[in-house]
This record gives structure tokens, C-alpha cells and sequence, in this order.
């Protein structure tokens, strides 16, 4: 049986405001085995990032558990926190507002290594910033330059090579290649599966690009206004999606073909407001298929080994 490296456990982040409480995340489980990459997407406000962020402690969360290799990292004090992050790290969305532009990319990369005191001489902190640029493929030359001589690739090299610098086991990617080109795109992608072959690394990616998500996951968790509404390995999901907002994102991706016909689903209706949700599917106001029974919260059932969906109609429709 193959060994979890990350077990999330009803995990919930409401944040106060003067309206009443916004439900960024509600109460959501998943698993993550390791060497293994979960893709987690959703439109824009549904909670993904703050899920990452959350994960990772930079947000406090408001209940559940975060089991990292066996220890719950909520429970950790700011000793146990410190020493627990060196095998958590984040790769930022925006490669260049991550990273001070003050500082040279030896200087940037070199940062995390001294502040967890990973070698005592200079000579051996440049060695292994030297190591980290040649593992993302960053020229020597490149050595002393600063972001903004720089482009947007090149840039996100840097800030893997940041997260790579404590040896970490496993990475929260938030959108890294949202900011980027599509070539350059397909190069970070390439990178980060080479990276993930080599050194054992374990993934949370972070998209709203189902196309993207599609080649670099085996898993997908899909998200709405703080709910994971359905969750299934990649092949899965894609071949028999279950949730009619999962099948409404999966209309939208763009095909080659032009002459190939496929059926846009359309979503329509109201977008239930984050703070002070009803006690309701969260998609209820939007989904075609909606009915007296959806005025309930649908729990996150397992229909087919490794397939989870939270719809009261399933199998109706």
C-alpha cells in the first residue's frame, strides 16, 4: 500500500468581515501519496490558493487537521513549524513580484540555505546555489544578475530553485506558469516532472488550466466556493466526469480540431455569496439540474474506487 505524505482532514478557513464570515475553504479532505502530484483547480475565488497557504501555515486555519508525514503540523509550535517547512516549500504564481529585485540570483537563491543554517562557509553556500541553478537550468552567467534582467522563464527558475534549496519532500505549486508564455510554459512543466522523477518530490498543483492540470497530475481535486465537489484520478476525471460543474469545465477547454464538434456546457444563474453561504450545494444556484433535495449540503461520497463526487443526483442526469 502505497504511503501518504500529506493527509488534510476537514480543513475550514473562514475569514472575518463586516458582512459576516467568508468560507474561503469549508471543511474539505483529500490525501496526497508520495511522489506523487494531486491537481487542484476551480475558477477564480474558490479557494484554492488559500487552501495551499493554509497547508503550509502562512494562513492560520480555522479547524481540521494537517498531517504532513505523520506529524500534524497545526499542533506544532514555532520551533517544530521551522524545521517541518524546510520539506514544505511554495512556488509562487508571479515570478517576479516573489522575488526582491534588490537582490542577484545568487543572493535570491542563497537566502533559504542561510536561514536554515544548511552550510557554514560562503564557499559552500555558493557551490550549492551554483548546484540549484544548474538543476533548473540556469546558466553560471546568470550568477550575479538581477529580476529584471531577466526574463519571465528564467525568472521561475529562480524561485523553483528557492523552494529546492532546503531539499524539501513535498511543494505547493500556486498557478506557476499562469504568468508565463506557452513555450515557456511547457518548459517549467517539463522541469518540474524531471525534478519530481529525480528527487522523489510530492505535488499540490495549483490551477485554473484544466489542459495544464490534465498532463502533470495524477490526481485532480476540483473545487468550488471552498468545497471540493468532486475528486478522481486524472484519466478518470477526464474520461467519465461526474459533477455537472466539473463537466461544465471540462466543455470549456479549447480543442485543435476544428472541425471537431463538441457540446459547450453553459453555466448559468446566480453565484452563491462566500460569506454566511446557505446550508445549501454550494452549486445550487448555478447547476441545470438543481432540485428540492439540493437544498442540502451534499457530502463527498466514493462512487467508483478513487472517485469521489458530492451531488445529491448523481446517476439522474
Amino acid at each position: 500500500m502505497a504511503e501518504n505524505i500529506l493527509e488534510v482532514k476537514n480543513l475550514t478557513k473562514h475569514f472575518a468581515t463586516k458582512r459576516g464570515m467568508l468560507h474561503a475553504v469549508d471543511d474539505i479532505s483529500f490525501t496526497i501519496e508520495r511522489g506523487k502530484t494531486l491537481g487542484l483547480v476551480g475558477e477564480s475565488g474558490c479557494g484554492k490558493s488559500t487552501t495551499g497557504r493554509t497547508i503550509l501555515r502562512l494562513i492560520e486555519p480555522t479547524s481540521g487537521e494537517i498531517i504532513f508525514q505523520g506529524q500534524d503540523v497545526n499542533k506544532m509550535n514555532k520551533k517544530g513549524l521551522r524545521h517541518v517547512r524546510k520539506d514544505m516549500q511554495l512556488i509562487f504564481q508571479d515570478p517576479y513580484s516573489s522575488l526582491d529585485p534588490r537582490k542577484t540570483v545568487n543572493q535570491l537563491i542563497s537566502e533559504p540555505i542561510i536561514a536554515n543554517k544548511l552550510f557554514k562557509t560562503k564557499e559552500e553556500v555558493e557551490a550549492r546555489v551554483a548546484e540549484l541553478m544548474g538543476l533548473v537550468g540556469l546558466a553560471p552567467r546568470l550568477f550575479n544578475t538581477y529580476p529584471h534582467e531577466l526574463d519571465g522563464g528564467r525568472r521561475q527558475r529562480i524561485g523553483i530553485a528557492r523552494a529546492l534549496a532546503t531539499d524539501p519532500k513535498f511543494i505547493i505549486c500556486d498557478e506557476p506558469v499562469s504568468a508565463l508564455d506557452v513555450s515557456i510554459q511547457a518548459q517549467i512543466l517539463n522541469l518540474l516532472k524531471e525534478l519530481q522523477r529525480d528527487l522523489g518530490l510530492s505535488f499540490i498543483f495549483i490551477t485554473h488550466d484544466l489542459s495544464v492540470v490534465n498532463h502533470f497530475s495524477d490526481e485532480i481535486a476540483v473545487m468550488y466556493l471552498g468545497k471540493i465537489v468532486e475528486k478522481a484520478p486524472t484519466e478518470e476525471l477526464f474520461n467519465n466526469p461526474m459533477h455537472p460543474y466539473t463537466q461544465a469545465l471540462l466543455s470549456a477547454i479549447p480543442v485543435s480540431d476544428l472541425r471537431a464538434k463538441k457540446e459547450r456546457i453553459i453555466i448559468k444563474g446566480e453565484i452563491t455569496s462566500p460569506i454566511n453561504p446557505p446550508a445549501e450545494c454550494r452549486f445550487f444556484k448555478r447547476c441545470n439540474y438543481a432540485c428540492d433535495k439540493c437544498k442540502s449540503v451534499p457530502q463527498l461520497n466514493e462512487v467508483k474506487p478513487g472517485h469521489f463526487v458530492a451531488c445529491h443526483r448523481l446517476g439522474e442526469f
